[in-house]
């Protein structure tokens, strides 16, 4: 469906190709899909029903971590539903409103998670810094004021490119190989001058998850100055291994990023599915994993998903 105004016809329907020069590999793409997707509801929706209802796992670390899960959930289920259909029914089509809306929900949450793991990294300065103040620093109201702002940065940050992309004509073409929509691959598709959304969408980087990683690096310098002026070895060992979970999953967060970004800027002989891979195995590695590494590294949320699954049902 298409719309004229002084001859110039806007796209106001786009097609997903999916992975294009992969089309009859999909189905079997589709099962790490799958697998990866289930994984992630199943663990992240267990992690939430477990640390709200176990009143020992209502500390600052838990709920930074109960926030964390909701926002993987969010973030595979904008996009791998979506992949799913267009692997296994070939229904690629998505109104412009749609792919906004869901470019909305992906830029926003990738941003919320950015945020969540800096507040993550200040609890462990806390709780290693100031040991002693670490309850009455971070109360339940200081934690739901920053759960708050987490989401309002996120959100506020990406609802303006709505408007950004609703101004533009899209005359080019509306054949997107890939398996969602995103900003400025959407935006590649106007007739119009651009540059506004490059900029902006620039922007939002820099002060978010840029700006985000910097402050993480700073906090774990402080934390390791710390650590390493602690008298017992004892104590030192665990101080790191609090923060061993943590690591993994900024690693795991922005590792692929970084990866992805650095190939899409000097791999330009990469072939275009290499590229559209690895932005899927950015949004479906670390909701998959996340619940998995918290499981096995944290004792107290082994203990009680052991509980969960097993002893309820003697």
């Amino acid at each position: 469906m298409t719309t004229l105004n002084h001859t110039v016809v806007s796209h106001t329907v786009f097609h997903l190709l999916g992975i294009p020069g992969l089309e009859e590999q999909h189905t079997w793409i589709s099962i790490p899909f799958f697998i990866s997707y289930v994984t992630a509801l199943l663990g992240n929706s267990l992690l939430i029903f477990i640390i709200l209802t176990r009143p020992s796992l209502h500390g600052p670390m838990y709920l930074f971590l109960c926030m964390l899960a909701g926002a993987d959930i969010v973030l595979s289920t904008s996009t791998v539903p979506q992949a799913l259909s267009i692997f296994w029914f070939h229904t690629g089509e998505i109104s412009l409103d749609r792919c906004i809306t869901q470019l909305f929900f992906i830029h926003s949450t990738f941003i919320s998670e950015s945020g969540i793991l800096l507040v993550m990294a200040f609890d462990r300065y806390i709780a290693i810094c100031y040991p002693l103040r670490y309850t009455t620093i971070l109360s339940n109201s200081l934690i739901g004021k920053i759960g708050v702002g987490i989401f309002l940065r996120s959100y506020g940050s990406i609802f303006p490119i709505i408007f950004l992309l609703k101004r533009l004509t899209f005359c080019k073409n509306n054949i997107i190989p890939h398996t969602f929509c995103e900003h400025i691959g959407l935006a590649k598709y106007a007739c119009n001058n651009i540059r506004v959304n490059i900029w902006y969408g620039f922007s939002v980087l820099i002060l978010t998850v840029v700006l985000d990683v910097v402050l993480i690096f700073v906090s774990y310098v402080l934390i390791l100055h710390a650590i390493f002026r602690m008298p017992s070895q004892d104590a030192r060992h665990k101080a790191l291994n609090t923060c061993g979970s943590h690591v993994c999953i900024i690693i795991l967060f922005y590792g692929p990023g970084i990866f992805t970004a650095l190939t899409q800027r000097f791999g330009r002989h990469i072939p275009p599915h290499i590229h559209i891979l690895l932005a899927n195995v950015c949004i479906l590695a670390p909701p998959m994993l996340n619940p998995i590494i918290y499981g096995i590294k944290t004792k107290q949320i082994q203990e009680q998903m052991v509980h969960v699954l097993f002893t309820n049902h003697k």
